[in-house]
């Protein structure tokens, strides 16, 4: 485990990663996801448990989903939120990013989402402010915890019991902070089997992962599946062109209907997104 997630009193400090976090508290944060889904639903005032706070979006790289999920969350539970502005801001004329974190602490921030092409950052952060708390929304290809964690409710809403589910994850494992976050996930919670599946290229080196099936054969790695995680080609993290022909790679791992066949009956079929139809699903 991060030993700057938790604090002195046990309690969950950061969130920069899933690794070590455990079932116990995993399924802890699930609940209470889920009480707040719930809460929302019945009414959509919901429990204004941050209001009064300041929550910071200090994001490096491009988003949609990630940063207007996190900025709708934080406002329906009564937080004020900043955007912050990377163009505009002092990290563009050289300021460090933990001179940013200081000045905006001092303004009373009470915590910063945090999304960085460098693998590490947000634990760095975490290592430097005082009081707030720092969220990991994405550190290069090393984790998305709240994926992670959005992935776990929305199988557990399907699937009471992991212990009995086959997940598999196609597409660009190697450079995907996504699938090492389903994986840590999915390994606290007891998966049956976990099937990694993609070009050789694109497979992790089995070290990290030598308790998954290694698979290049799509056919085989979906047939009886309850899970499958489709993830899309990350060229902007490839040093060179590792997978030359889209529709090649469609042919050998895109998801169509007939694959889908194979699958356990009422499997569930999942993307992060962005989604590239077409490519690795029809």
């Amino acid at each position: 485990m991060n030993s700057l997630q938790i604090d002195a009193n046990g309690r969950l400090r950061h969130l920069i990663t899933l690794e070590g976090l455990g079932r116990e508290r995993i399924n802890a944060l699930l609940d209470r996801a889920a009480e707040l889904r719930d809460a929302f639903a019945i009414d959509a005032q919901g429990p204004q448990l941050l209001a009064g706070r300041t929550v910071v979006n200090l994001f490096f790289e491009t988003s949609t989903r990630t940063r207007s999920s996190f900025e709708l969350a934080a406002r329906r539970l009564g937080a004020t939120v900043l955007n912050f502005d990377i163009a505009s801001s002092s990290t563009s004329k050289g300021e460090s990013l933990e001179d940013t974190l200081a000045t905006l602490e001092a303004m009373q921030a009470d915590a910063f989402i945090v999304r960085h092409r460098e693998n590490g950052m947000p634990e760095r952060l975490a290592g430097f402010a005082k009081r707030a708390a720092i969220l990991n929304a994405g550190d290069g290809n090393h984790a998305h915890p709240t994926q992670g964690l959005l992935d776990a409710l929305t199988i557990r809403d399907r699937h009471a019991d992991f212990g009995l589910l086959t997940v598999t994850i196609c597409g660009d494992i190697r450079h995907s902070r996504v699938a090492r976050s389903d994986l840590h996930m999915l390994r606290a919670l007891g998966a049956r089997e976990i099937r990694l599946c993609g070009p050789a290229a694109l497979l992790p080196d089995a070290g990290a992962f030598a308790d998954c099936r290694i698979l290049e054969d799509f056919d085989e790695a979906v047939a009886g599946s309850d899970v499958l995680i489709m993830l899309r080609l990350q060229r902007e993290r490839m040093s060179e062109a590792l997978i030359g022909d889209e529709a090649d790679y469609f042919a050998r791992f895109g998801l169509t209907p007939q694959r889908l066949a194979r699958a356990a009956k009422h499997a569930l079929v999942m993307h992060p997104g962005p989604m590239n139809r077409g490519v690795e699903i029809d």
